[in-house]
């Protein structure tokens, strides 16, 4: 598990929200080159390795992480100094006060900033209970004495906020906890995906990587099925965990069988074959019904209709900057994962299309 944690710190420690996704860009491009036939990336800036199959009426299929993690970006420099913020995909403001970030400026700089909170001691004469907040009031600080300091070191309205969080493991040695595991998960499956199919022909044409600015409106999964046109797609993403709060997905109970979410609904067929294909390989898994969406959910309607699904796991604490989660839920969906790419052929992706 050692060289799994050191992968996972490694991955979740990048720094990227929706549209500043450039280091995991980088990040996948190193790990994957090396085991695809060609880079390729769409309009938005997804990126995804290809691995060929030179054979007429080859089944095409796609695999999409997402690179994106929630953040915040800076709306507005006050004249005191410090930041409003607009937020990056979803978050509770009850999480988002007295935390440490980092901003990026467009220079690429790194500035600490923490997000900041009202002392109990203010709150007396409103009778001690602080009402719920809105993120846009929520005061970001840097430090800085004035408006004008601020933009002496290159700060700008627009530039990226990113949770400042470490990898560290639990003490049983099972879980981490970590930020942005919402989809550093995703990204390394892609990127152990293509590694461990490195030196093996498959039945299908295989598209394998990760989307952009999912967090804002699975924006980057139109792009690339628009562009890639697959016949089946894959997302790979993690979802909230219910486990402690009488719901459904629990840490340390395997992949997901995503069967629903608001935005998509498993096609009968899709679902056998996942079904059919976990009982085989011995995969653990669990059912699960969401309250939110993957970029599944954007694909599926994409090209007169793809049949599509999410191969995932779930974590406590979502979108926050600590997220706990099991190691070996991830090397279960990996095995899942590799499984599933493995039987798309023909036939089976005929299969799946039926009606």
């Amino acid at each position: 598990m050692s060289d799994l944690f050191s992968k996972i710190k490694e991955v979740t420690e990048i720094p990227a929200i929706s549209a500043y996704e450039g280091p995991v860009r980088t990040y996948l491009r190193e790990k994957m080159a090396p085991h695809v036939d060609e880079m390729l990336v769409d309009g938005l800036g997804g990126l995804f390795g290809v691995k060929h199959l030179e054979e007429a009426n080859a089944p095409r299929v796609l695999v999409a992480a997402h690179m994106d993690e929630v953040g915040f970006m800076v709306s507005e420099i006050k004249p005191d100094g410090t930041f409003r913020v607009v937020e990056i995909g979803g978050w509770n403001p009850l999480v988002v006060s007295s935390q440490r970030f980092k901003l990026f400026t467009r220079e690429g700089q790194e500035i600490p900033v923490i997000s900041g909170s009202v002392p109990p001691h203010f709150l007396r004469g409103a009778g001690g209970s602080p009402t719920l907040p809105q993120v846009s009031d929520i005061v970001f600080d840097g430090g800085f004495s004035s408006k004008e300091e601020a933009e002496s070191f290159g700060i700008r309205p627009g530039d990226a906020i990113v949770p400042d969080s470490s990898a560290i493991l639990t003490a049983n040695g099972k879980n981490v906890i970590s930020k942005a595991w919402d989809n550093r998960y995703g990204v390394l499956m892609v990127s152990e995906l293509v590694q461990a199919l490195s030196a093996q022909k498959l039945d299908n044409e295989l598209y394998v990587g990760a989307n952009v600015q999912e967090e804002v409106g699975l924006r980057g999964a139109h792009a690339s099925t628009t562009k890639f046109a697959p016949e089946l797609f894959f997302a790979v993403d993690c979802s909230p965990a219910g486990d402690i709060y009488g719901g459904q997905g629990a840490i340390g109970e395997g992949t997901l069988l995503r069967f629903y979410d608001p935005g998509h609904l498993m096609l009968p067929n899709m679902k056998d074959f996942l079904l059919t294909t976990a009982e085989e390989a011995g995969i653990k898994y669990q059912y699960y019904c969401a309250q939110g969406g993957t970029d599944a959910g954007a694909a599926h309607l994409q090209n007169g209709g793809v049949p599509s699904t999410t191969i995932g796991v779930c974590a406590r604490y979502i979108h926050s900057h600590q997220t706990l989660y099991a190691m070996d839920d991830f090397l279960q969906a990996q095995a899942f994962l590799q499984a599933l790419v493995k039987r798309l052929d023909r036939s089976t992706v005929d299969l799946i299309k039926q009606y």
